[in-house]
């Protein structure tokens, strides 16, 4: 997978404070988002964002780096927001597929998505018209 750490075009981006909804899955599945169908455990999290799409993020990661908005209390199905934190961001000018890092389902990018590093073996796909609402670039300068 490519390292955007070491990309000359990458940039450092933050997610907005942007409130989503979350629910938390009764069982194991499939939830359709717009790169692709991603498996899911009894447990995660399945998230409602800007646009109306849906994404799921293992449980773990979800308490990381997510927090309940009042009245809702973590854990319970309700309105959250991502905690600060930056990462690296490239628009994709050929199509791409990644494999989400906490589990094997692939996701597709198309020219104009954004292809998101989040550490060193987590990747995500944002289509671009999401990634414009949702996410602020920290600096003009490359990573």
């Amino acid at each position: 997978m490519i390292d955007l750490a070491s990309h000359p075009d990458a940039i450092r981006v933050q997610k907005l404070p942007i409130h989503v909804w979350v629910r938390f899955a009764a069982t194991d599945g499939i939830c359709s988002t717009l790169e692709g169908d991603v498996a899911y455990q009894e447990g995660d999290a399945i998230m409602t964002g800007v646009s109306g799409e849906h994404w799921p993020i293992d449980r773990h990661k979800f308490e990381a780096s997510y927090e309940a908005i009042a009245p809702t209390t973590m854990g319970n199905e309700g309105f959250y927001v991502k905690k600060p934190m930056q990462v690296l961001a490239l628009q994709l000018t050929e199509p791409m597929q990644i494999t989400v890092g906490w589990q094997e389902s692939p996701l597709q990018g198309k020219i104009g998505d954004w292809l998101l590093q989040y550490n060193a073996t987590d990747y995500g796909i944002v289509a671009n018209d999401i990634f414009l609402k949702s996410y602020q670039v920290m600096n003009l300068d490359h990573a």
